[in-house]
């Protein structure tokens, strides 16, 4: 038992099943199946949380008909072949005491064509918030055909081993819509009424139910959407679930926020507040008898699960992304060990950021995700031959490489110029609400410390200065620089930017790093589409200073466009007065201002600035490597180093390297 999170780790029975304690990893879309099964990646992936501690799993979901299928790595729907695979990522979960759940979804109108190849089916034949498409209004047989693929899919769960299933009705999906005046205009039985809209809920659950048996698990996914007018609101949620509470039909609720309307508090990242689902967990609550109440949504930290628990919010809690960033984040907490856990930054980068590219997901900050089949999950095997390490360069790359170089049982020595670890990603934490990546770069320095790795900051490193008799292998992690040539990838003939020698010229990484301080009016020349533009930007807002965006795209934020932050980013930056230029560059600089020319027409204007901040792409800071290689030390490059990229592809790196010594 914890003595920090003491609710967290009460147990809890659903049906007949015990849950070790109040820890629930929630659905999400892994989106790993391949030709529609689920593989030893999917196995590895969902054991590690389970060998991690999670009381409860829920697995993504399966769509249970053809008009359902959303992703390319959804599983197959309508076909028993699906079982024995499953069977097997029941096995991995189960052998831990972990109880397992499969949830059971249908998008409604909001399909994928490009995947699914059939018409969106929904109440009424309302648009798709998903893709550009309308909906098929169904008949009464389609509903009943799709009332039929939910309980099919139901008993190919209870055949493969689940404990239960969980029935999607959140996020403007299906259920949802037939429950929602504002999509389900129906004039028949299944419309207008409160019982009418809630008949197909109602007869999938008691259906399922009946088929399943009496101690197989059913619950119910909703989400909060208060913002919106037109989707259901609390109230309305509450009475919908008393209904079915009422009934009998639920053993748990979750409670999610955001969905098609309302998209961007789907996944929230740090733009938003944390625990967003607890709100519509504590009016659930008040009225439900039977079901157990689960809060999901920006729970990240076992702090925050222990709050909602204590003030009466829910019964369990729902945390996705903190177990996909440290699986192990439930073991952590039991053993009183918080600080040990590795925190999701909730940047969605490579977990909804991949998922929307229909990639599998994978995680900014730990590289196992995806891959804890083919590196053995997110622990370490020592190593039978320890070696003397130097690893050069303490940004994403370096620390990762000599926290797992020290994991492993090697002897490492961590050399960074700057008086503080981090490296660039230290001045992405400094933008406003980043703060979370601080607190990852405290994390590396608890672990490096509690490992022996000898840290010497204020160490610039030269090749010549490397006594290979002291070290085995070096691991040159140097990170990038810019140019500050004004080098345009949009004008790819004009190597240097005419005027720049004008001066008030400023990359982004100088202005983070108070190595300048920009004037009133700020242009910002921003060709990333990312948080290192825009984040400067919204911090020189804040400041005071008036800053004017300028990028070749069509629209600021493009690159954040894949991790549902774009819009709330350029929310932010509008209430501070932040104004942008976009299909445009910089023909030239002037000291105090800029000539810059239309993309779209060619037409070229002034635009007046006191200083011109540069977010352009960086150059890797390589010199070290042929010293290196010279003095004939064994040396791995790697991250921005190797070529300048974001950061997932350096924190990648730097644990594949650790792996491979």
């Amino acid at each position: 038992m914890s003595k920090t999170f003491p609710r967290l780790f009460s147990p809890l029975k659903l049906r007949s099943h015990t849950l070790k304690n109040r820890i629930v990893f929630g659905a999400h879309t892994a989106n790993m199946a391949v030709e529609g099964l689920p593989t030893e990646r999917h196995a590895a992936y969902y054991e590690e949380r389970a060998i991690g501690g999670a009381a409860m799993i829920v697995v993504e979901p399966m769509p249970v008909h053809a008009a359902a299928v959303l992703t390319r790595g959804n599983f197959r729907h309508s076909d028993d072949a699906v079982i024995p695979h499953f069977r097997r990522v029941v096995e991995a979960i189960k052998r831990h005491g972990t109880v397992a759940i499969q949830q059971l979804y249908h998008v409604g109108a909001h399909g994928d064509s490009d995947n699914s190849f059939h018409p969106h089916w929904s109440p009424s034949g309302g648009p798709s918030y998903h893709d550009s498409d309308g909906s098929h209004p169904m008949s009464e047989a389609e509903i009943h055909e799709t009332i039929d693929g939910f309980v099919a899919a139901a008993r190919r769960c209870r055949d493969a081993g689940f404990d239960g299933v969980e029935v999607w009705a959140a996020y403007l999906g299906m259920v949802d819509q037939f429950w929602t005046p504002w999509c389900n205009r129906r004039e028949d039985e299944w419309g207008g009424s409160l019982e009418n809209r809630t008949r197909m809920s109602r007869e999938i659950l008691s259906r399922i139910r009946a088929v399943c048996g009496p101690d197989f698990i059913i619950g119910l996914a909703v989400s909060d959407e208060p913002d919106v007018k037109v989707a259901l609101q609390r109230d309305e949620l509450a009475a919908i679930v008393k209904l079915h509470d009422d009934l009998g039909l639920i053993d748990y609720v979750t409670c999610g926020s955001g969905g098609y309307l309302d998209f961007y508090k789907l996944m929230p990242t740090f733009l938003y507040p944390e625990k967003l689902g607890a709100d519509l967990a504590c009016v659930l609550k008040g009225v439900v008898k039977n079901a157990a109440v689960i809060a999901e949504s920006h729970i990240r930290t076992p702090g925050n699960a222990e709050t909602v628990l204590g003030e009466g919010a829910a019964d369990l809690v729902s945390i996705v992304r903190g177990q996909i960033a440290d699986p192990h984040l439930a073991a952590k907490a039991r053993e009183d060990r918080p600080d040990d856990i590795r925190g999701c930054i909730s940047c969605n980068q490579m977990c909804w950021g991949r998922r929307s590219r229909d990639y599998w997901i994978s995680c900014l900050i730990n590289p196992s995700v995806g891959r804890e089949a083919e590196w053995g999950g997110d622990r370490f095997r020592k190593t039978g031959e320890p070696k003397r390490v130097l690893v050069i360069g303490g940004g994403p790359a370096g620390l990762e490489a000599a926290r797992v170089a020290a994991e492993r049982g090697h002897r490492v020595t961590l050399a960074e110029a700057a008086p503080r670890l981090g490296g660039n990603f230290l001045l992405a934490g400094l933008q406003p609400r980043r703060a979370q990546i601080l607190d990852l770069i405290a994390w590396y320095e608890r672990q490096l410390e509690k490992l022996g790795v000898d840290v010497r900051l204020n160490s610039y490193v030269e090749a010549e200065e490397i006594d290979p008799a002291e070290f085995d292998i070096a691991i040159a992690a140097t990170g990038s620089y810019s140019t500050e040539t004004g080098f345009q990838k949009a004008l790819p003939t004009v190597e240097t930017m005419p005027g720049i020698e004008k001066g008030n010229v400023f990359t982004v990484e100088a202005i983070m790093a108070r190595q300048a301080r920009a004037g009133r009016h700020v242009l910002l020349l921003d060709e990333g589409g990312g948080w290192r533009g825009g984040g400067t930007a919204w911090k020189l807002a804040e400041e005071g200073h008036r800053v004017t965006i300028l990028t070749p795209d069509p629209f600021v934020g493009k690159e954040l466009q894949r991790t549902a932050a774009d819009v709330p980013m350029r929310q932010a930056l509008r209430k501070l007065g932040v104004d942008w230029i976009v299909e445009a560059s910089v023909t030239e600089w002037h000291g105090n201002g800029a000539t810059i020319i239309d993309h779209t027409t060619g037409e070229r204007r002034f635009v007046a600035a006191d200083t011109l901040v540069t977010a352009t792409t960086n150059a890797a800071m390589d010199w070290l490597m042929p010293g290196l290689r010279e003095r004939g030390i064994a040396t791995h490059q790697i991250g921005d180093c190797a070529a300048p990229r974001q950061a997932p592809y350096a924190f990648f790196e730097g644990r594949k390297t650790g792996l491979a010594i």
